[in-house]
């Protein structure tokens, strides 16, 4: 089992934030998904903490962090997530993002460009219409109200330690584990509540609302690497591909056999593309000129 670096706090905007930090070099701001927190990243940061500052914040309505009613807008976690930098004093990051953190990163890159040192899609969101037919259903009028009678707490508590009792036996499927601990999360009734306010802003019964596509253009003068499993069967590697084509200066890696977690289910894998990833390239240029220039040329 790894070493989880401890949970520390920050108050922004009257709100508290969890997130966890360890290592020095280069910063990277590691982004989970939907239902997820800062605790799906729990395998890969020994291996980035030797040579990176890795910071891993659990987003507002997620995790140990507060769960207030309010906007759970893309644009307002890209808002929250340029504050969170700011608070802790990291002038720009290599945003590594996964799932719905990965449509966060798409969103942070384009209102602030010059946070983003680097962006990294892991089985990323917002890249198609494509999305497991569960979460559409979720969307649905009144999911909300059905949600306590699939997600009750008496079973989910036991179901737990169940798992807990089989991976002491050593029997445990990484993915099904990353995919518990989502779904149990949402035992809680101010966790389901800003799960389903998050998700029907990026997904609806017909598939997802927000796609980059038209906007990945801007990605071309960032280093941008696209990571995705054979098997995800929430979103499809088509997604991967079809994005790499429209960042023709990305980098693509398809990892066999592994599905919708690629740095839960091949941890070992994932962070020696990743390492390399940032050895290999160089931060993008912030200058306000260089935007311009890709804006224009698409006109």
């Amino acid at each position: 089992m790894s070493k989880r670096l401890p949970l520390q706090h920050v108050t922004i905007h009257g709100h508290d934030v969890g997130f966890r930090r360890g290592g020095s070099g280069e910063p990277i701001l590691l982004i989970h998904g939907l239902a997820g927190s800062s605790r799906t990243w729990d395998d890969v940061i020994p291996a980035l903490t030797e040579s990176h500052d890795i910071i891993a914040p659990d987003l507002l309505g997620h995790g140990e962090s507060a769960k207030p009613i309010g906007d759970y807008s893309l644009g307002a976690f890209a808002s929250g997530l340029r504050d969170f930098l700011s608070v802790l004093d990291v002038p720009s990051v290599t945003i590594v993002g996964h799932s719905f953190g990965g449509g966060v990163a798409m969103q942070l890159a384009y209102q602030h460009p010059h946070l983003v040192d680097r962006l990294v899609l892991v089985g990323s969101g917002g890249l198609g219409r494509e999305v497991s037919w569960l979460l559409r259903m979720l969307t649905l009028p009144g999911a909300e109200y059905l949600m306590p009678i699939g997600f009750p707490k008496p079973l989910v508590d036991r179901a737990t330690d169940l798992g807990r009792q089989l991976g002491r036996r050593n029997i445990r499927s990484p993915r099904l584990a990353e995919m518990w601990r989502a779904y149990s999360s949402l035992a809680g009734a101010e966790n389901r509540s800003a799960f389903v306010r998050t998700m029907r802003g990026v997904i609806e019964p017909t598939g997802q609302m927000v796609n980059a596509r038209d906007r990945l253009y801007l990605a071309a003068h960032i280093p941008t690497l696209i990571v995705w499993g054979d098997r995800d069967g929430i979103i499809p590697v088509s997604h991967a591909r079809e994005a790499h084509e429209l960042i023709p200066t990305s980098r693509l890696e398809i990892l066999e056999g592994v599905g919708h977690f690629p740095h839960v289910e091949a941890p070992d894998k994932f962070s020696e593309v990743l390492l390399d990833f940032m050895e290999t390239t160089a931060p993008a240029s912030t200058r306000h000129e260089a935007l311009r220039d890709v804006l224009l040329e698409q006109r």
